[in-house]
């Protein structure tokens, strides 16, 4: 039982429940003083209304008196003239000030004399008996010699109010009666008091018909209303009132209010002092628990730190050792080879193409791949030779003992042989080649972060001369290297700058020596370097994954000259435009150029696409898809670069290529290299026979433009034809006919 009793108190609920009974007690407390709060303002509003009722009726009997007096004095000076008849009521408006007006009414009812008269002209000579109802009770009145009092009715003189008529002499001696007219708004603010008119709406009944209403404006507490008789001769009138809410706030307690805040007040002072109980009894508890499980905990703990210390120096999914011991490993190894006077080389080392490949076959494809390079790669460790993954797709080597730079070439050999045979990854072949920058200590850095620092610049330096290559840090990489990050940062702004701008180099077609296409060429025009070509930036962009917006931007600037052309004499050129890996990519890439076309109102026709063989033949399928979608919308295609390090053809039949462009590499030499002669003439047949048309690009000789002309060539660009010039460049030219488009008369051709 006990226990029982100890785990409810210490049930999370229990302070509430002890809140909620003190709510509950709170509550009731508040809701029982408010109704005897009610019942008080209930009572003073019926003492208020009885008050007004009684002050009323006293009031009005006043005022009636004085009438019935005014009467007495006529009947006892029936001679009366009008003038002392007049001062006489004068005297009594003057004494009252509630009258409206004083009236002698004739025994016909005819109002003969009136004061004051001015403001009351047209009421002299009107007959009060209005309709068959006041006719009769008037003439009650005068047989009976008692007062008749009207009721609330519509004035002649404008506004409501009520007239009291005592008769002068009864039945057959009767002169007619003494009138006091009163308005009742008047009447009303002169018998009550001005604080009962500011606190309350007054409702005046007759008979049980609202008569008058007083204080329609103010904002009233319907819930509190009495209403009271009102004893006056001849009228049955009720009195109604009901109090303003500002009345009814003034008449209000506070202690409805302070009892429920003090008893909920306490009952948040009990049920924190419950929770403190329980908290610290539970606190003791959890005390005794944690003593049970502290000795368990240690010796866990001792064995989750051994496997933290070989997870600290080791990378959790190649297994190599990681960069932070490998950086640590190399400090070390430079001081000893320091003392020794030895020579320490650091290799960086970066996969090539390794983001294409784990974007297009995804990351886990790309853990695969990681894994079992580094399996090769282990393989090269032994007592001289660390090899630790930084990363990403890159891994660091470092040879500790090197007497001379035969150790390294001799190093570099074994990775190459290692990325010889293709890796299986997911049941298929990849090849996989990469490329490495070298930094030797001391030569390159005398502390490991600079040496990793150059090894890294030389890195970058092998990816810009190619792929599957290495390159040595040597003395100004830096420099280059600080020049080519301030481009980069520069290439950011340049979109936003308007930086950039097309030069176009024209393609004649030799069998007409007519000029139809353009290739549009960006540049960039450095605010500080001035106008760059784009092999100055645009592996920058490639890098940054800029690209795709710059290729954007030459597609809708391309769009936009050729709705320029429209209209003129250069309206039947196309533009040709270069696209990259990455913009064949983005699956919005057709979209984006059908809304550039649209939008400038341009024939799809007129625009062409380049790409190069290479970008071709990555992922076959993927940008089959990509070109099908781009020939359907009525763009031309053309493969750019063709003939360069491919030798499979197949890929011709599948894509729907509308130009083929011969490398520059074939065209420098044709007429001196047999060979390059012999490549050109079956490029030309090859293409022709799948229905292609030939663009040879670097024509620089007119030896060179005659041997294309002779084995039909389509079309030739180069310098002997322009150099690659601004929009308005190209037009004065084409104007002027200054490019050389055909081939001498003494060629026979």
């Amino acid at each position: 039982m006990t226990n029982k009793a100890v785990k409810g108190l210490l049930h999370p609920l229990f302070p509430v429940l002890i809140f909620l009974v003190f709510l509950a007690t709170a509550s009731g407390l508040k809701y029982g003083i408010e109704k005897q709060d009610r019942n008080q303002i209930q009572s003073s509003l019926d003492n208020e209304a009885q008050a007004m009722a009684a002050n009323l009726e006293r009031e009005f009997l006043v005022h009636l008196e004085a009438i019935r007096r005014m009467a007495q004095r006529f009947e006892a000076s029936p001679g009366m003239s009008e003038e002392t008849w007049s001062r006489d009521a004068r005297n009594y408006l003057s004494d009252f000030g509630v009258y409206q007006a004083i009236e002698w009414i004739d025994r016909d009812f005819v109002i003969r004399w009136l004061e004051p008269l001015s403001g009351n002209e047209e009421v002299v000579g009107f007959n009060v008996a209005i309709n068959p109802e006041r006719r009769q009770a008037l003439e009650q009145a005068q047989a009976s010699g008692e007062i008749d009092i009207s009721g609330v009715l519509n004035l002649r003189q404008g506004g409501q109010g009520l007239v009291i008529y005592v008769p002068v002499y009864a039945g057959a001696d009767n002169k007619g009666f003494i009138a006091g007219v009163f308005q009742m708004e008047t009447l009303a603010r002169h018998l009550l008091t001005s604080r009962v008119l500011d606190a309350f709406r007054i409702r005046i009944t007759d008979s049980g018909k609202l008569a008058y209403e007083l204080n329609t404006s103010s904002e009233t507490a319907p819930a509190f209303s009495h209403t009271t008789p009102v004893a006056l001769p001849t009228l049955d009138w009720a009195l109604t009132v009901t109090p303003s809410a500002a009345w009814v706030e003034s008449q209000r307690s506070v202690w409805p209010l302070a009892t429920f805040i003090s008893v909920l007040f306490m009952g948040i002072l009990t049920s924190l002092t419950t929770l403190l109980v329980q908290l610290i009894l539970k606190r003791n508890q959890a005390l005794l628990k944690t003593r049970r499980e502290l000795e368990s905990e240690i010796d866990q703990r001792k064995a989750v730190q051994q496997d933290l210390a070989r997870l600290e120096s080791t990378d959790a999914l190649t297994g190599l050792a990681n960069r932070r011991f490998f950086m640590e490993d190399l400090t070390h190894t430079l001081n000893i080879a320091d003392r020794q006077m030895r020579q320490v080389a650091l290799v960086m080392m970066d996969l090539d193409r390794f983001q294409m490949l784990n974007d297009s076959l995804g990351h886990q494809f790309g853990d695969e791949l990681l894994i079992k390079v580094s399996e090769r790669l282990n393989g090269l460790s032994n007592e001289k030779v660390l090899v630790a993954y930084s990363g990403g797709d890159e891994f660091m080597v470092c040879q500790q003992h090197v007497d001379d730079l035969d150790d390294v070439i001799n190093l570099l050999g074994q990775i190459k042989q290692i990325f010889a045979e293709p890796f299986e990854v997911q049941g298929d072949a990849h090849s996989v080649t990469a490329t490495m920058g070298i930094a030797v200590y001391p030569q390159s850095g005398l502390d490991a972060d600079t040496l990793l620092r150059n090894a890294d610049v030389a890195l970058y330096r092998a990816k810009d001369q190619g792929r599957n290559t290495y390159q040595f840090y040597t003395e100004g990489m830096q420099d280059r290297e600080v020049m080519r990050l301030e481009l980069d940062k520069d290439l950011s702004q340049a979109l936003a700058n308007d930086e950039f701008v097309l030069y176009f180099q024209p393609q004649v077609e030799l069998e007409s020596a007519e000029i139809h296409s353009v290739e549009a060429l960006i540049r960039w025009q450095h605010p500080r370097r001035g106008l760059l070509p784009p092999v100055e930036f645009i592996p920058l962009a490639e890098e940054s994954g800029r690209i795709t917006e710059i290729g954007r931007w030459v597609v809708m600037a391309a769009c936009r000259q050729l709705a320029r052309w429209q209209g003129t004499d250069f309206e039947h050129l196309r533009i040709a435009v270069n696209l990259s890996g990455r913009e064949l990519d983005d699956e919005s890439l057709v979209d984006h150029i059908r809304e550039a076309l649209e939008s400038n109102n341009v024939p799809p026709s007129r625009l062409e696409v380049e790409l190069t063989e290479e970008i071709f033949i990555q992922n076959i399928e993927h940008n089959r898809d990509q070109l099908s979608k781009l020939h359907k919308l009525g763009v031309q295609l053309a493969i750019d670069d063709f003939g360069v390090g491919y030798s499979s053809l197949g890929y011709l039949r599948d894509f729907p290529v509308d130009l083929l462009k011969i490398d520059r590499s074939f065209i420098t030499e044709v007429t001196e290299r047999h060979d390059d002669a012999v490549i050109t003439r079956a490029v030309i047949n090859l293409a022709h026979n799948l229905g292609i048309r030939v663009v040879a690009e670097g024509v620089e000789t007119m030896e060179q433009l005659v041997f294309l002309k002779s084995h039909r060539c389509d079309f030739a660009q180069g310098y002997l034809i322009s150099r690659p010039v601004p929009a308005a460049a190209l037009e004065k030219a084409l104007s002027e006919g200054s490019m050389i488009t055909d081939t001498p008369v003494r060629s026979g051709l």
